[in-house]
């Protein structure tokens, strides 16, 4: 029996972007860049281990705990780049030959046969990606393969400004083609690619011999290079995201915001200074499912308002409130509680919840929460703060009857 190829995935992650500051950490559907690519490289059985190569620490230590999340941190490994190959003018080819010889050179390598490159910046990249390029050349015998996507467009250049004209790259201006008449067009989409090693190391480039084209989702092509390619990565999320909503399977404990997640952030003041808050019964009806089945729940507040503590004595949960310190303080519960933060869903609405967010494994934003908690969310919930948004994150964990003897998957809602 033929031995199976040694595939190896690198993804080159540098700390220093002018662009988008801290590109690779940078979160679309609540998950750092470089946790993607991780995820993505560590779903495909093709792949034999994943190396990160980075000149910082906070990366690879987003990169240990995406590893670590998926129970495969023994096949993660994180590789410090030298100064001389992380800054702006270092090529990629770089970056992975000092990758694969270190891997290669350590106690957990082996000798690579095939290995990949795989760009962060490329948020939607996918298993099958990875799968695709990799099997070019581990199995279908390529020396080197490339996602790509089909292109239509006509394609124009600027003349010189001697001729002071312009001209069309992949047509003829003066002939418009039916586009079933033109020749198929397809557009590199920066996301994977993959090389043969000897032929690597000989070539130091990506694109030796035959290189096989592997089709990819036209609609998942986009390359991160400034704040705008950011927005549009997570307007793009819960569309292209192939699981918008946690299940119990998930979640280890629920931790909850008050203000403005279960209420619907007004406040009503009487004439003696004493504040009223409007709060949902389904969402207190929410509540006491989670804790029916089993779920650790926490309030978790900056306000130092009785209001919030009468809440949680109706909800017959734990509360801390009055905290500037959010973030310390829910790694602090966690450790009480030994739960892995990575495993809390955590609900918010306000800027003050961001650190939490960074720090939960499911941030979750209600539906009027402030733009740029939105944009951290990994899910964002259909109903506004006050207004249902805990019922709906406690059907999302035990299905709409709020069994958890019969939890139903959710149902991302139509539009």
């Amino acid at each position: 029996m033929t031995p199976r190829p040694t595939v190896l995935a690198v993804i080159p992650a540098r700390g220093g972007s002018k662009g988008v500051p801290a590109k690779n950490l940078a979160r679309i559907g609540g998950v750092p860049l470089v946790a993607r690519a991780v995820r993505a490289c560590l779903a495909s059985p093709e792949v034999t281990d994943v190396v990160v190569t980075t000149d910082d620490p906070a990366i690879a230590a987003a990169a240990r705990a995406a590893g670590e999340a998926l129970g495969e941190d023994a096949r993660l490994h994180c590789v410090q780049r030298p100064a001389a190959i992380a800054g702006d003018t270092a090529t990629s080819e770089d970056a992975v030959l000092h990758a694969l010889h270190t891997y290669e050179t350590t106690s957990h390598g082996r000798k690579a046969d095939v290995v990949l490159l795989v760009q962060c910046t490329s948020p939607f990249i996918t298993r099958e990606d990875i799968d695709g390029v990799a099997a070019a050349v581990a199995r279908d015998g390529a020396d080197t393969a490339v996602t790509v996507a089909p292109f239509h467009g006509f394609v124009w250049r600027d003349g010189s400004p001697v001729e002071d004209d312009t001209y069309g790259v992949n047509h003829d201006k003066s002939v418009r083609p039916r586009r079933q008449d033109r020749p198929q067009d397809y557009l590199e989409t920066g996301a994977a690619y993959a090389m043969d090693v000897e032929g690597f190391r000989t070539h130091r480039h990506r694109f030796f011999g035959h290189t096989a084209l592997v089709h990819t989702d036209p609609a998942r092509v986009l390359e991160i290079d400034d704040p705008h390619d950011l927005a549009r990565a997570r307007a793009l999320a819960p569309l292209l995201d192939p699981s918008p909503f946690p299940t119990r399977a998930d979640i280890d404990a629920v931790v909850l915001d008050f203000d403005g997640t279960q209420t619907d952030d007004r406040v009503l003041i009487d004439s003696d200074g004493r504040e009223i808050v409007a709060v949902h019964r389904g969402d207190g009806l929410g509540v006491a499912a989670l804790r029916k089945a089993g779920l650790p729940v926490l309030i978790l507040s900056t306000e130092q308002n009785p209001v919030v503590a009468a809440r949680a004595r109706k909800l017959q949960v734990p509360v801390l409130h009055g905290i500037d310190r959010k973030d310390l303080a829910l790694k602090q519960w966690c450790e009480e509680q030994s739960v892995a933060p990575d495993r809390v869903l955590y609900v918010g609405n306000d800027v003050n919840d961001l650190a939490c967010f960074g720090l939960a494994g499911w941030p979750v934003a209600v539906a009027n929460a402030h733009d740029s908690v939105r944009a951290a969310a990994r899910a964002v919930t259909t109903n506004p703060g006050g207004s249902g948004a805990i019922r709906e994150i406690a059907a999302w964990l035990l299905g709409p009857t709020l069994n958890p003897e019969t939890p139903v998957a959710p149902v991302a809602p139509t539009k």
